[in-house]
């Protein structure tokens, strides 16, 4: 058998040439199968935290109709109307257990709050959930497609919870709202389980404007009403006041808490909206909010969206539920030419440090109220809360 030498400096150069084409050969691989530190299957979950009657159907709607994001409205609604004679206080755990078990696609959990003979469409305000009127939860709706809610209730009404958690698990992203959340320490669970990345969306709105939204649908609130004051006894003139007074409180403990020497788990998870910004610049504002949470904008939601916010006129008494095309500036202003100034005095006595910390000026007089060309919005700046995470570009799977 013949014999080869190889002296030492032809092995060093077969190395090198070997390991240049190592590396050659994963670079290229790479470029195929471009890595990324977060996996493609990991969800990211988010809260939509506000409260009655500040703009959260319409940025709910924002995210539910993306092509990413499987939407569910309000599901504490179940727990607090199941339990309609507790306090909110007594309420938290089963409202954060909910939501766990939602966001993880688990809804044997709303077995306990909806009627004995029921299907999936009992849930609250199902039909507003683009997913829950696609495939595979109902046909009607293409996915990546908008849906009619109008058609949903009448084609998608029959859903098994099946069809329900398999449409949840095949999105990107899970966004549950909620105005039933009066401060962050109750979630602190949610943020701590590495099988969630959990995402804060704190949406606030100017009081006076939520107190005069109210007003329009009054009867509405009576029952969340009683379990916001704790089921306390209150003189009816004074229940209002007392309710934003909760209100405002809780806005105040949720930013402060967020902000102010807060835990490591919270860091890049947080980012407060006031709605009045996104009123004035809605396409700015909701890409905002998209970026927060790792979505791209696209070219046919900015067209949905131009559309819902540049409306006529301000909606009517029978539309304070829906999401209709309206002028969402004109909107955020209209208190001020419809709320008795002696009422919008007291909203601004019961609310003046909330008002104060979110950017929010006072009036004075019924003429300074009246006057639209004042103002009464600090600038964004010092007020945008928010701490955005590394963006990562997470593929949808919607």
């Amino acid at each position: 058998m013949p014999r080869y030498r190889v002296n030492l400096s032809t092995m060093v150069f077969l190395l090198i040439v070997q390991g240049a084409a190592v590396v050659l050969f994963c670079a290229w691989y790479i470029q195929l199968n471009p890595c990324d530190s977060t996996p493609s299957n990991e969800r990211v979950h988010v809260l939509l935290l506000s409260s009655w009657r500040s703009g959260s159907s319409f940025v709910g709607q924002v995210f539910s109709q993306h092509p990413s994001v499987f939407y569910l409205m309000e599901p504490a609604w179940h727990v607090w109307t199941k339990l309609k004679n507790s306090g909110a206080q007594a309420l938290r755990m089963a409202v954060r257990d909910l939501m766990r078990s939602v966001f993880h696609c688990d809804f044997s959990v709303t077995e306990a709050y909806l009627p004995e003979h029921h299907n999936m469409s009992s849930l609250f305000m199902w039909s507003h959930s683009r997913a829950l009127c696609s495939p595979p939860a109902c046909s009607l709706t293409p996915r990546g497609h908008f849906s009619n809610q109008t058609k949903c209730l009448k084609m998608c009404d029959a859903m098994e919870q099946q069809g329900v958690q398999e449409a949840c698990s095949s999105y990107s992203h899970v966004l549950l709202k909620s105005v039933r959340i009066f401060e962050l320490e109750s979630l602190y669970p949610l943020f701590e389980d590495p099988s969630l990345d959990l995402r804060i969306i704190h949406l606030v709105r100017d009081p006076r404007a939520v107190v005069h939204s109210r007003d329009q649908s009054a009867r509405a609130f009576v029952s969340d009403n009683a379990v916001v004051l704790e089921q306390r006894n209150i003189a009816s003139a004074e229940v209002q006041y007392q309710v934003m007074h909760e209100i405002c409180s809780s806005h105040v403990r949720i930013s402060e808490r967020a902000l102010q020497n807060p835990p490591p788990f919270l860091k890049g998870r947080y980012k407060m909206v006031r709605y009045e910004d996104v009123a004035r610049n809605p396409l700015q504002e909701i890409n905002a909010m998209y970026e927060f949470v790792g979505l791209n904008m696209t070219h046919q939601l900015e067209e949905w969206i131009y559309k819902l916010t540049h409306g006529k006129g301000k909606g009517s008494r029978k539309e304070a539920f829906k999401i209709t095309s309206r002028n969402a500036a004109d909107v955020s202003q209209a208190w001020r030419t419809m709320l008795p100034h002696i009422k919008v005095k007291r909203i601004q006595e019961v609310c003046k440090g909330a008002m104060s910390l979110l950017g929010y000026m006072t009036v004075n007089n019924d003429k300074e109220q009246k006057t639209l060309d004042i103002d009464l919005l600090v600038p964004q700046e010092p007020y945008r809360f928010s701490w955005l995470p590394p963006r990562t570009e997470r593929p949808g799977k919607g």
